[in-house]
């Protein structure tokens, strides 16, 4: 029934979906999307706040006399990656695009709206959350730094992420740890710079950055417990110009996911150890830079909003051992930030056999915006009950 009556509005969902899309914008910069979430969510009746957090956009529905409120985030911002689809919806923005299906997302809580406006069945409110900047700097952090749970209170709050590879449609959700934490490390390693002929007259900057990138390794697989999920990862290595010439410096980028404090602390004590160790041990000195971005926490399920989540997926049809992650997801989420000051779920949906997130021919998959929709005004349904 549900799917039926969104079915009817499709067509503007898909268009919407298209026009994000072909529109991309960055962290902060979501002036069109936002203008168009605002107008669509007046048009339908919502309370309408803009500028949240610069480019965000929260509407609010009551129904009943219920005193319950849940919130519901959808991200918009796009990357700085070149589309390389070739779709007719394409992005016309040179150099972003939306490779990780934020479009999606937002078109998708718009038709929530739009079927919370037509059928009211829930008691209570709902507030419908349009964030900017998820990718990089966090959004999140800065709504609830302006006051986000203080001017529209809720009991829970819900958060999605299309999944490719899942089924389209299908849940992958867990109570705890959901997503990881990500702190971003940055490496000099200082040698003595020297000619490719004479390697005993310098200081190899390069011999001792890669020992520490072999050396790393055991952070996790030595250092770390293996039931505590964590990710380590160096992305990014640059040093020299010449075949024959050994440069006095090598620069590296790494990354760290972790699933707990604990185990975050532990790695974060331990890996410059390593680092400093192995780069001495060539006669080298490492330097270490941790730079001032805002580190996204580790997303924590709360275990009733999670089985409400679970429920509806179950209710669904869906098989029990395939809605129970078993695991965390390891990516990270600045949803985190929310679900600190809130208890809430995050959860995966499926996106069916697309490229992967932050792939530059990604497409948010279409087939998707119907279920996806039902899926939360399901939820909604779910956890404001009709009295």
């Amino acid at each position: 029934m549900i799917e039926q009556r969104i079915s009817a509005f499709a067509d503007e969902l898909l268009a919407l979906r298209h026009d994000f899309h072909a529109h991309p914008e960055l962290c902060f910069q979501e002036f069109r999307t936002s203008g168009i979430v605002a107008r669509e969510l007046r048009a339908l009746g919502f309370e309408v706040a803009e500028g949240v957090a610069g480019t965000g956009v929260v509407g609010t529905i009551r129904n009943g006399k219920g005193n319950r409120a849940i919130a519901i985030r959808a991200d918009m911002d796009a990357l700085p990656f070149v589309e390389e689809t070739n779709l007719p919806h394409a992005s016309k923005t040179p150099g972003v695009m939306h490779a990780c299906g934020h479009d999606g997302h937002t078109a998708m809580l718009l038709g929530l709206a739009k079927y919370l406006a037509r059928h009211k069945d829930f008691d209570g409110t709902v507030h419908l959350v349009f964030q900017p900047a998820e990718e990089d700097i966090s959004g999140a952090h800065r709504m609830i730094a302006e006051g986000l749970f203080e001017k529209f209170p809720v009991d829970s709050v819900f958060a999605l992420h299309n999944l490719p590879g899942v089924p389209v449609g299908e849940v992958r959700v867990r109570p705890g740890a959901i997503t990881a934490a990500v702190d971003i490390i940055d490496i000099t390693v200082r040698g003595i710079a020297g000619h490719g002929a004479l390697p005993h007259l310098a200081a190899d900057s390069v011999v001792a950055a890669s020992a520490i990138v072999m050396a790393l390794q055991t952070a996790i697989s030595r250092i770390n417990d293996a039931l505590d999920p964590a990710v380590l990862t160096v992305g990014s290595i640059h040093g020299g110009t010449l075949a024959t010439a050994i440069p006095e410096t090598v620069t590296m980028k790494t990354g760290l996911r972790t699933t707990s404090k604990a185990s975050r602390e532990k790695l974060l004590q331990r890996i410059p150890e390593i680092i400093h160790g192995q780069a001495a041990s060539f006669g080298c000195k490492a330097e270490l830079d941790y730079g001032d971005c805002i580190i996204y926490p580790v997303g924590i399920n709360d275990v009733t909003a999670t089985e409400g989540v679970r429920q509806v997926a179950i209710d669904l049809g869906q098989d029990m051992s395939q809605v129970d992650l078993r695991g965390p997801l390891m990516f990270s989420e600045d949803f985190a930030f929310m679900l600190e000051k809130v208890p809430g779920c995050y959860f995966g949906i499926g996106n069916g056999q697309t490229k992967s997130l932050h792939d530059t021919g990604y497409d948010f998959n279409d087939a998707l915006l119907v279920p996806g929709t039902a899926f939360w005004a399901r939820l909604v349904e779910k956890v404001l009950p009709l009295q």
